[in-house]
């Protein structure tokens, strides 16, 4: 039987990537560029208003704060003193809002963008359509070294998304939401990434190679997608799966899912197998196995990810499920 997730906070824009450090949740506000720690008890604590729309969250082995400014086009530290300074300036590399980071515990961020104005798209057209050829502009992940200077940029990735590094330390996983995969890298030791290889595709192949075809079957998938993309049918489905925010189940070997597309996160084995679901209220956009004994599945969940409508909708929630 599917868990149910249970609403544990509301009133929020998008919140998004979910993190669990010292102890309580912190998130940040899409729609409202806020950062917020919430201990379990009461309202969250809203630690800053970031220029540009904060997006994802890390810490340098200091304790400083990384956040990115989505907008901004950068990532902000976040000094001792309250401080809030230019970390890395990416302007020059994203093509799109930048989005999700991971910072690993030497310092090193990972940062992805959209590689586009995916919701200037998506208001005027299906989200299928974005796969009409030559299909939606791709954007690489940026690899920072702990001061903040451009170590590399990985090859291009249908919107690179949530990041994750292995239990070893030897690889990064990173979820790209258009192309409804996790794809693997090589972590380098000094920091980079390299040698891209599957880690699960989230779509069956043939329908894969169906919604990229350039023409009579692709136009008539894409056509098909879009009727199926209305929230009423596309709740009652189990596929695809557009991966957004990812986390390490408590077994280390698979992961949870966000589901951008409906609401539920799924965990997924290496290749794509899907062992477990678990529902949620709304579309899901980041997730976290975290807590005290690290057994609750947090998810942030929106009625919409558009940041504007979100902004005056403020139906975001936090819902968790004790696993």
């Amino acid at each position: 039987m599917k868990r149910t997730a249970s609403v544990a906070l509301s009133g929020l824009g998008v919140p998004e990537s979910l993190r669990w450090h010292r102890g309580a949740l912190w998130f940040s506000d899409l729609a409202h560029g806020t950062v917020h720690r919430w201990d379990g008890t009461g309202e969250p604590e809203t630690v800053l208003k970031v220029p540009g729309r904060a997006g994802g969250l890390g810490w340098l082995p200091d304790g400083r704060l990384l956040v990115v400014s989505m907008d901004g086009g950068c990532v902000y530290r976040l000094e001792a003193d309250g401080g809030l300074v230019e970390h890395a300036d990416l302007r020059h590399i994203a093509g799109g809002p930048v989005n999700d980071m991971l910072v690993d515990p030497e310092g090193c961020a990972y940062v992805g963008n959209f590689g586009f104005d995916y919701h200037a798209h998506v208001r005027a057209h299906p989200n299928s359509m974005l796969y009409a050829p030559p299909g939606p502009p791709r954007a690489p992940v940026a690899c920072l070294a702990p001061d903040g200077s451009l170590l590399g940029l990985t090859e291009p990735l249908l919107f690179p998304n949530g990041t994750l590094l292995s239990p070893d330390g030897r690889s990064v996983i990173v979820a790209e939401s258009l192309a409804m995969r996790l794809t693997a890298f090589s972590r380098n030791p000094d920091g980079s990434l390299t040698d891209p290889r599957p880690w699960a595709p989230l779509i069956p192949p043939l329908l894969w190679r169906l919604v990229n075809h350039p023409g009579t079957a692709g136009r008539i998938t894409r056509r098909i997608s879009a009727v199926l993309d209305h929230p009423a049918v596309s709740r009652r489905s189990s596929s695809p799966i557009a991966p957004d925010g990812i986390a390490w189940d408590a077994d280390g070997t698979s992961i949870w899912v966000a589901n951008a597309l409906r609401g539920e996160c799924v965990r997924v084995a290496p290749g794509g197998r899907v062992v477990e679901r678990v529902a949620t209220s709304q579309h899901t956009l980041s997730c976290l196995m975290a807590g005290a004994d690290g057994r609750t599945l947090f998810a942030a969940t929106a009625p919409t990810d558009d940041p504007v409508r979100a902004a005056e909708l403020n139906g975001g929630r936090v819902e968790l499920v004790r696993m």
